[in-house]
């Protein structure tokens, strides 16, 4: 498990048009949010990427970038972004490494019969690379506001 004061773990995936995203590209200039979620076009994850997205202004004006990080691959990702108009960025971890190394891809448990899959969770990173907030199992509604809150204490 990932602590605040932990160097965030690097990462190089693609987004929904295919073009690499890599985490140091943002060390020095922005802090970063990236989130972890289930599945594209799911209700809990749609919910959480539109209210993200409604706060890109507000992400902007606060130095943050907010990614979103599942295992659909990028066609997935560009129908999702594209049906509901996302604004945040969206990266397909296809093997399952970057979810690996925050710890996400853990055994879940759903009517009775256990497999594995992602942890909704969200982090907090600093334009340093450090983690200042890890959020595991965190609920979808409302999700957005409180991150922004936290952003406002690191800046």
């Amino acid at each position: 498990m990932l602590n605040p004061g932990d160097q965030a773990p690097s990462f190089e995936l693609p987004d929904s048009d295919m073009h690499i995203i890599r985490s140091g590209q943002f060390l020095g200039e922005q802090n970063l949010v990236i989130y972890f979620y289930p599945k594209d076009d799911t209700t809990g994850c749609t919910i959480e990427a539109v209210e993200l997205s409604d706060l890109t202004d507000e992400f902007t004006e606060l130095d943050t970038q907010v990614i979103g990080i599942s295992r659909d691959n990028c066609v997935s990702h560009a129908a999702f972004r594209d049906k509901h108009g996302l604004t945040v960025q969206l990266l397909a971890d296809t093997e399952g490494e970057v979810c690996k190394a925050y710890d996400v891809w853990r055994e879940k448990e759903k009517n009775g019969e256990k497999r594995m899959g992602i942890l909704r969770s969200t982090f907090i990173i600093d334009k340093q690379g450090i983690i200042t907030h890890a959020l595991y199992d965190i609920k979808p509604k409302g999700h957005a506001a409180q991150v922004i809150d936290l952003i406002r204490e690191i800046t």
